[in-house]
């Protein structure tokens, strides 16, 4: 269950329901915020939302998603309800991904760049690990 302070963030967000609208207002957030439109390959979307003023987003999707981006050979897990913190170039105190590490899957926690003009998107855990990308991993498949 969400915290009081999660669901404080939630109060007057935008909130949009069924899987096409969703799918459009995550890429329309994503080049909002500067980061690459495919980051959520997430199916079966019931519900996302955002909130301006706290920068909180959420996404909530029937079942969990595994997910391969095949050009960094990385497997990504979605859980039913994702959420995290957005600002320009950066998503942080992030829940619901994770990233298999080895044999051991790791909760993926923020993504940034460096700075603006990056072109590599780094991935930290929360166990403090962090792996950077090149950002034109993540995009779209055409």
């Amino acid at each position: 269950m969400a915290s009081k302070a999660i669901e404080s963030c939630r109060e007057g967000a935008e909130v949009c329901h069924g899987d096409a609208e969703c799918k459009k207002k995550i890429v329309e957030l994503l080049t909002e915020i500067c980061l690459p439109k495919g980051l959520f390959p997430v199916e079966d979307i019931e519900e996302f939302g955002y909130n301006r003023a706290s920068g909180f987003v959420w996404i909530i999707q029937k079942k969990s998603k595994n997910h391969t981006f095949k050009k960094v050979k990385r497997q990504v897990s979605y859980a039913t309800e994702v959420t995290a913190f957005v600002e320009p170039h950066k998503m942080k105190k992030m829940t619901g991904v994770k990233t298999k590490e080895l044999l051991l899957w790791l909760s993926v926690v923020e993504m940034y760049f460096e700075t603006p003009s990056s072109e590599k998107l780094t991935f930290k855990t929360g166990t403090g690990l962090s792996d950077s990308f090149d950002a034109s991993a993540f995009e779209l498949d055409a």
